[in-house]
């Protein structure tokens, strides 16, 4: 059994039922399934778009990496995910944070995620839940991983999503 880390994120449509569906759909996947709080984030990349919400999903799973990636793409797929340009709005972003602690670099899959130690949005949810995972080529934990951030803006937990 493995243990995968997952981000989630949506900004169109309604963000509260498609985080809620998503999260049933990768709860099939494996055996057990922990959620973050929802935390809602301005857009990185390209500002003219809506608010993110966004979590990270701690998945059990037997699943390779690589499968749980195709199921991954199915899930997005499934929410009307459209690929138009980088950092785009989207229905649904599923990204494949880590997975145990192994790291794979194919044309396909890139885990850990290239990224994720600069993303104030995957990493404050992700230390939320795992705060002693390490990224397994920085040798850093989540937690500390935030701390080399600096502070945190554009990251708000929310309690209640209309």
């Amino acid at each position: 059994m493995a243990a995968a880390l997952i981000g989630l994120g949506t900004n169109l449509g309604d963000r509260r039922a498609t985080l809620w569906s998503a999260c049933d759909a990768l709860r099939k996947l494996g055996t057990r399934l922990t959620l973050s709080s929802i935390y809602e984030t301005d857009p990185e990349g390209y500002a003219d778009q809506p608010p993110f919400l966004n979590a990270v999903a701690q998945l059990e799973t037997h699943l390779t990496p690589e499968q749980l990636l195709a199921e991954m793409h199915w899930i997005e797929t499934a929410h009307s995910r459209v690929r138009s340009f980088r950092n785009a709005p989207r229905t649904l972003d599923l990204d494949l944070l880590l997975y145990d602690d192994i790291a794979i670099a194919t044309p396909e899959l890139t885990v850990p995620h290239p990224r994720m130690q600069d993303r104030a949005f995957v990493l404050v949810p992700l230390a939320e839940i795992a705060p002693n995972v390490r990224h397994p080529l920085l040798d850093k934990t989540a937690a500390e991983m935030l701390d080399d951030l600096g502070p945190v803006q554009g990251v708000v937990k929310i309690t209640h999503i209309d």
